[in-house]
């Protein structure tokens, strides 16, 4: 299939290719799975009222049961990208594809019809899946591989790695975090139509965002195996084989686990903690605050994250991120309710979120490499399977078990009324209790009054535990995988061996060499255009390489 060409031609890494590629282009599907990962649930919960379908037992089952097809399909797409040789890379034509996807099935997310309980089951399954079983599944697969693709060093590849984060940070830890609770949330509610509209919205500008990052990535990794006269590729249980007895592989998956089953939970707690342990329903405060206090260190991170990793190592820094991650937490889990103290857990336990945050993926890329030394053939695309598996599997899973808890303690919908008597009524009738005098609510524009309900003590139990008792527990197993993850100090003789393969003379090339010197001002470039010490910046950006 024919496809519009990549503009990045050059051999080393572009200026453009940074800030369009890597920090502009994938905005758009970034701050959609943002949002849906904070707040598709309570969609599910608030506005459709899906909590007590079944028993109790759909929003606890269903997105189990989805994720086993995601992880089929991860697998599957796995073998594919590793399968497909296009002049355009492995990777990038289902970039391509993915802009088209994500969108369409990010829409009918919402859009499910008003109709019995049966036909809104059935529907939230299709376009559960489609959405994450199949589109996001396609984006998420080839855009994580945009970095380990990119360039063969590892110095350059962390420059990439701290742009590609930077957008997911300010998506998920501006945008969702600080905008949506402070002004979108108290908007739209629990209005069913409203939430349709702004999904709608997001899903147009996702779709030109994509496009940019297809246009402005290049595979280098790629052409150079291309070029060199490709590679027999292995069948996908010798591939699984290789991974599996990869050591350094097997620690990264089992830390990218332990912390996304934490992070999960804790994404899929906030709201329902800002709104009912440490403030009240919609507030438009306490997620602000939270989000604030606590992701300050996310900004801090695009100036300290590589440099630090950089001066003391990927590992290394990690790992001190972890012991904060917990201390910060065990801090929050002790006093719950106290606003000054959580502010100042989170704010810890964010500091500790930085070197995991900024370079994983180039620690990813590394391990990706010793596989690569050590079995002579790039299986990047059934890696990254696995890293999608772990990623989105979890996502359904702990949304059922976060569920499943949240039913068998109690869970209260907040209700709806046209005016305080009607809030009145409906309270009376269910034995339910406010969380704030009805003389205190503010209705929305159209009129509409949203009130939150006090939740049981078991309820609250769980929501806290949920956002701040369970990293605790994930951050120490996370340092103790990481003390054997050593991969780094051997990574200059696998990169050596590995460009002799492929016939390319010396330790570094004049690729490597301009990489190195563009990694190193990669932060500034990031933050301070004006400061950037990059070698590209002086005017022969993309007229000399291109």
């Amino acid at each position: 299939m024919k496809l519009p060409a990549s503009l990045i031609k050059s051999p080393t890494v572009l200026k453009r290719e940074k800030w369009l590629g890597y920090l502009i282009g994938p905005a758009g599907a970034l701050l959609l799975n943002a949002v849906l990962a904070t707040y598709l649930n309570v969609y599910y919960t608030d506005v459709l009222n899906l909590t007590p379908l079944w028993g109790g037992v759909f929003l606890a089952v269903f997105p189990i049961v989805s994720k086993i097809i995601d992880a089929i399909t991860n697998v599957v797409m796995g073998q594919i990208i590793d399968r497909t040789k296009h002049k355009e890379g492995k990777a990038r034509p289902w970039l391509f594809l993915s802009a088209f996807l994500v969108p369409v099935t990010a829409v009918l997310l919402f859009t499910v019809p008003n109709a019995s309980d049966g036909v809104k089951a059935i529907w939230v399954m299709i376009s559960y899946n489609l959405f994450y079983s199949f589109a996001y599944t396609i984006f998420n697969m080839s855009h994580g591989l945009m970095v380990p693709l990119s360039t063969r060093d590892s110095k350059a590849r962390g420059g990439l790695s701290v742009f590609n984060q930077i957008t997911t940070i300010m998506m998920s830890g501006i945008l969702v975090a600080l905008v949506f609770p402070m002004v979108v949330m108290p908007m739209i509610g629990a209005d069913k139509s409203k939430w349709i509209l702004l999904m709608t919205i997001l899903s147009i500008v996702a779709l030109p965002l994509t496009l940019l990052e297809y246009f402005f990535t290049k595979e280098r990794i790629t052409e150079e195996i291309q070029e060199s006269g490709g590679e027999k590729k292995r069948t996908f249980g010798e591939q699984m084989k290789t991974l599996f007895t990869d050591k350094y592989m097997l620690l990264i998956y089992g830390y990218f686990f332990v912390t996304t089953v934490g992070a999960t939970i804790k994404n899929l707690g906030l709201v329902y903690y800002c709104n009912y342990v440490l403030g009240t329903y919609n507030d438009g405060i306490t997620q602000m605050l939270v989000s604030v206090i606590g992701g300050l260190p996310m900004g801090i991170g695009i100036f300290a994250g590589w440099p630090l990793a950089k001066k003391f190592g990927k590992r290394n820094v990690t790992m001190a991120g972890c012991a904060l991650i917990a201390t910060g937490s065990l801090i929050c889990w002790m006093f719950p309710t106290n606003m000054v103290v959580v502010l100042i857990g989170q704010f810890i336990k964010n500091m500790g979120g930085l070197p995991g945050s900024y370079v994983f993926m180039a620690l990813f890329a590394d391990c990706l490499d010793h596989v690569e030394w050590k079995s002579d053939e790039r299986i990047d695309g059934t890696a990254m399977s696995i890293y999608s598996i772990i990623a989105v599997a979890m996502v359904g899973i702990m949304t059922g078990v976060f569920n499943a808890l949240l039913a068998n303690a109690g869970y209260l919908a907040p209700i709806t009324a046209t005016s305080t008597a009607d809030a009145a009524s409906q309270l009376a009738a269910n034995g339910w209790t406010a969380q704030l005098a009805l003389e205190n609510l503010k209705p929305a524009a159209d009129g509409v009054l949203t009130v939150g309900l006090q939740q049981p003590a078991g309820v609250n139990w769980v929501i806290t535990f949920a956002f701040v008792g369970l990293e605790v527990i994930t951050s120490i197993i996370a340092f103790v995988l990481l003390f054997f993850l050593n991969v780094e100090k051997k990574l200059p003789k696998i990169q050596a061996e590995i460009r002799a393969r492929h016939g390319i003379a010396g330790g570094e090339t004049a690729e490597t060499a301009e990489e190195s010197v563009n990694a190193s001002d990669a932060v500034a470039d990031a933050v301070n255009a004006v400061r950037e010490a990059d070698p590209e910046a002086d005017g022969t950006d993309d007229k000399g390489s291109e």
